[in-house]
């Protein structure tokens, strides 16, 4: 059996799942509406405050949809209750980014400022940066998938270099830096 697939998702409060035709799965809560189509083979079940997910037999195709099907439910479980938040320091000399509703306008050290207009599920704050400390930018959702891919796009701007650390970089994030030139080696 399925390690993950077997465990049943809890139903915190305010939170409620219908399962509609042709398997799909809508989740309602105070942070929003998230469905998702599950594979045909698996069946869902809510009994009570659980969600339950069976697969009709032990085939490796049956037992990986188990799982990932498990962990989408219950990402979405989390999402329109709590939410997710990811976190993104923009390091570098001038590195500065500006929330405009949807729309994100960063300086990264190019000759031109970057815009970035984001997803209607996302929200996006940058709080006031403090001397000293790199520009923050947060953003938040109650689809993890979303979020994530989001906050990936953002990076792949300006990827941190391997020398100095430059670049868009996740909150606790580390990285793997290089030595640089080695002066007046022989």
């Amino acid at each position: 059996m399925s390690r993950i697939g077997k465990l049943p998702v809890h139903l915190p409060a305010g939170v409620k799942v219908d399962i509609l035709p042709g398997n799909v799965v809508k989740v309602k809560g105070p942070l929003g509406e998230l469905s998702q189509k599950v594979d045909a083979d698996i069946t869902v079940a809510v009994e009570g405050e659980e969600i339950k997910l069976t697969r009709p037999t032990d085939q490796p195709r049956h037992r990986s949809l188990h799982g990932l099907y498990r962990a989408l439910i219950h990402n979405m479980v989390v999402g329109v209750s709590e939410g997710y938040t990811i976190q993104q320091e923009l390091v570098g000399v001038g590195f500065r980014v500006e929330v405009q509703g949807q729309l994100l306008i960063m300086s990264l050290g190019f000759s031109h400022e970057v815009h970035f207009m984001l997803p209607a599920e996302v929200k996006a704050e940058a709080p006031a940066v403090k001397k000293g400390q790199n520009p923050l930018l947060i953003l938040k959702s109650a689809d993890k998938q979303l979020v994530g891919q989001v906050a990936a796009k953002i990076r792949s701007m300006r990827k941190p270099e391997p020398y100095k650390g430059k670049g868009i970089k996740f909150v606790g994030e580390q990285l793997r830096r290089k030595a640089g030139k080695s002066a007046g080696a022989k």
